[in-house]
């Protein structure tokens, strides 16, 4: 009991030491020059394949070599780099039960331009049944890494063709999943697909502070950098700069990397990195977790849009997957006195756990929670042109960066360790 009492003053030091050092580590002028550069015209919206998300690639790994941070092993930069695979479909043929399959009810995902399968092929066979949340389900198939045949109840007809979404780009894997439109279990199959391929390289950005005691313990800090890029005009302005969506999120993580890497204090390792890819299927955060055993994954905190108040007002912030684990209770903890508080997800119909770079991590058990406080249902810059820095409040975006700090302070120390996502009751 008393070594229970006394890791908790001890706990309580800690996050006061941090606090003072979180005010004159992270300050409004810092957050805003990131900012600023991030979200500027010249980035052209940072949308893939495009010259304005590699100009913003070049400027987060130089943030990160200023920060002192390290490259991945064996790497030459701080760029993670992987190849897309754009797949132009040139024939199919499904033979299920012994009958020919209508091709039109079947869906090859693979970045294979020759791709063959049978029932003894060691596909695993998974349902999507009547009344279940199609495009989340298929979601979780086609990036589980691993090869599916999938069977989509009949009740899907109508949509069952909008799952070709999933292929039109795909990272390059040796995994397939093919979607079969039916109602009866395929015990026997012969599935036949060629495709025309075409290819592209991908990056997201990371960079690693080692631990002290705890090197392969991780915590990960990340956002995604990405966003839609040049489209239609709005007011003359065409340039969706993605100020708060998610130059924000991108903003915290090289301002928290430089905070951590002065503080020097951290036991565990951790991983700062940013996420390409977000907005067209969460490819960079899928790649990033197959790089990983999520078994060293102890927390990964994910930040999205907290360029605006949230619901409640400033100083405050919501944690999506609140219930699924006990890290928001932690974070809380250690906010406690500050007069800033985390607050469950208020939008759970709008299944924002699933819809952010966590979900990957969370599907393998990580703790891996998602930190925003974007008003999704009134957010009124949300995808357009007018996500740019002078819509953000960059003191209260400061003032969350410093919280999310010190919500991590006992978690990087290795004096909290988040209980894991049953990943048996996710979606």
């Amino acid at each position: 009991m008393k070594r229970f009492f006394l890791l908790v003053a001890l706990s309580g030091v800690l996050v006061s030491s941090y606090a003072q050092k979180a005010d004159g580590f992270i300050n409004i002028n810092e957050v805003s020059r990131v900012e600023k550069v991030l979200s500027a015209d010249d980035m052209q919206g940072r949308n893939v394949f495009t010259p304005g998300i590699e100009k913003a690639a070049a400027f987060i790994a130089g943030e990160f070599e200023k920060a002192g941070l390290q490259k991945l092993p064996g790497a030459a930069n701080f760029l993670q780099s992987f190849t897309m695979v754009k797949p132009k479909l040139i024939s199919i043929t499904a033979i299920v039960n012994g009958e020919s399959l209508d091709p039109k009810k079947v869906i090859v995902v693979t970045s294979k331009p020759e791709f063959s399968i049978d029932e003894n092929s060691g596909y695993e066979l998974v349902t999507i049944g009547k009344g279940a949340e199609l495009f989340s389900e298929a979601y979780g198939a086609v990036s589980s890494g691993k090869n599916k045949i999938v069977l989509v109840d009949t009740s899907f007809s109508t949509n069952f063709s909008r799952l070709t979404y999933f292929k039109r780009q795909i990272m390059e894997s040796n995994h397939g999943t093919v979607f079969l439109l039916g109602s009866t279990v395929p015990k026997t199959y012969s599935i036949a697909a060629r495709h025309e391929i075409s290819t592209s390289q991908l990056s997201n950005v990371v960079g690693i502070l080692p631990g002290k005691s705890r090197k392969d313990e991780y915590v990960i800090f990340s956002g995604h950098y990405d966003h839609l890029g040049i489209g239609k005009p709005l007011n003359g302005d065409s340039i969706y700069n993605g100020a708060n969506d998610d130059a924000a999120g991108t903003t915290a993580v090289i301002i928290l990397a430089n905070y951590f890497s002065k503080l020097n204090k951290n036991e565990r390792t951790l991983i700062f990195t940013t996420f390409t890819a977000e907005e067209s299927g969460g490819f960079g955060s899928q790649y990033f977790s197959r790089q990983l055993d999520p078994a060293k994954v102890v927390a990964m905190f994910n930040i999205e849009m907290i360029g605006t108040e949230s619901k409640w007002g400033t100083n405050s912030a919501y944690i999506t997957g609140y219930e699924k684990t006990d890290m928001g209770s932690i974070m809380e903890k250690n906010l406690a006195g500050t007069g800033f508080s985390f607050k469950p997800d208020p939008y759970p119909d709008q299944q924002l756990f699933y819809r952010s770079d966590n979900a990957t991590l969370a599907r393998l058990g990580v703790p891996a929670h998602t930190i925003s406080t974007s008003k999704m249902d009134s957010e009124k810059y949300y995808h357009t042109a007018d996500d740019e820095f002078e819509t953000l409040d960059m003191k209260n975006m400061t003032q969350i960066i410093k919280a999310i700090a010190l919500s991590a302070t006992s978690i990087i120390a290795g004096t909290d360790t988040p209980t894991r996502v049953n990943a048996s009751d996710l979606k």
